[in-house]
């Protein structure tokens, strides 16, 4: 990594325009996904967390996918916007990350542990959570930019289909990545002192 861990969570941001250039290897990207389901907690270590890794025209097929998805969902106007922005901001990028939860793990937690039945759900939510900012910031750190999305669930049926995904992957989030063209826009941050209470 070319970042320490705290420049990285620093420098980390939501970018919007990026290219397919290669700034690191599909090897070292596959390495950090890799590390990051390895090595990210999960409650009662249940590992539910799953994902799919596309690069290149994978990765553009998903963002056509998407587009067809919304094309049929809203107005010409709305459209118009909604192509630009995955167009120039998505499927321009050198790949893309989609984060599923297992519920076949999370089912069998609910089964096994009934005085915790209606937290696994939440959870495994969490779990998911921590990858998605494990591998977000991994990224930064080699150089990427990337954006965190939610296309889901409105794209979950094409992607079982095209991808053979199993139906029970629910997905939960997509990370598209690139070499960043575009800087973020300013981060408004409020006021930390309302947010923390610390006791000595």
């Amino acid at each position: 990594m070319s970042k320490t861990f705290w420049e990285a969570v620093k420098a980390r941001r939501s970018i919007y325009g990026f290219s397919d250039e290669k700034v690191v290897s599909e090897e070292r990207i596959e390495e950090i996904v890799r590390d990051a389901i390895r090595l990210t907690p999960s409650p009662f270590n249940s590992q539910s967390t799953r994902i799919v890794l596309l690069f290149g025209e994978q990765s553009k097929k998903l963002w056509q996918v998407t587009l067809e998805t919304l094309r049929k969902l809203t107005s010409k106007e709305q459209f118009a916007d909604t192509e630009k922005k995955i167009t120039g901001a998505f499927a321009s990028g050198y790949g893309t990350v989609l984060f599923f939860e297992d519920q076949t793990v999370v089912d069998g937690l609910v089964s096994g542990f009934p005085l915790y039945a209606d937290r696994f759900p939440v959870w495994s939510q969490h779990t998911n959570a921590m990858h998605q900012f494990v591998i977000w910031t991994a990224l930064e750190a080699e150089g990427l930019g990337a954006s965190l999305q939610h296309y889901n669930p409105l794209i979950d049926n094409a992607i079982q289909t095209e991808w053979g995904v199993p139906a029970s992957w629910k997905l939960v989030a997509q990370i598209p990545f690139g070499k960043a063209l575009a800087e973020p826009a300013e981060k408004q941050i409020s006021d930390i002192d309302a947010r923390l209470k610390v006791f000595r």
